[in-house]
């Protein structure tokens, strides 16, 4: 069974961080495109940052560049998204999500995580 859980999520204080995982389990990990989207209230859901575990590709977000990091532990078959200068504008439900393809960083991801609240406060 494909699995994608997210953890790290929580309440932070504008200008903080906050480091979020993605364990995954039940499929080829390193041949898959991993990302991160997020989804405010109210709001459609948004592509945060991509990765290709095999290679070490990324993409992000014009939103958070400079300020995201993702990275992937093959070994672990995880993903982290370290946030750092965190601003009321990213408090969102954060879902970890897998594609077959890199395409799938623009929507269409095959696989999702059930999410992990993320609340950033002024």
């Amino acid at each position: 069974e494909v699995q994608l859980v997210e953890s790290g999520g929580g309440l932070v204080q504008a200008g903080g961080s906050l480091r979020l995982s993605c364990a995954a389990s039940g499929f080829a990990f390193d041949s898959y495109t991993i990302g991160w989207f997020r989804q405010a209230p109210g709001k459609e859901r948004e592509g945060v940052s991509c990765i290709r575990p095999r290679v070490g590709s990324t993409y992000y977000a014009d939103s958070v560049k400079g300020r995201f990091t993702i990275s992937s532990d093959n070994a672990k078959n995880t993903v982290y998204l370290q946030m750092n200068s965190l601003k009321p504008e990213d408090t969102a439900i954060y879902y970890c999500a897998a594609s077959r393809s890199w395409l799938g960083c623009l929507g269409g991801m095959d696989y999702w995580g059930k999410g992990t609240l993320v609340t950033v406060s002024s």
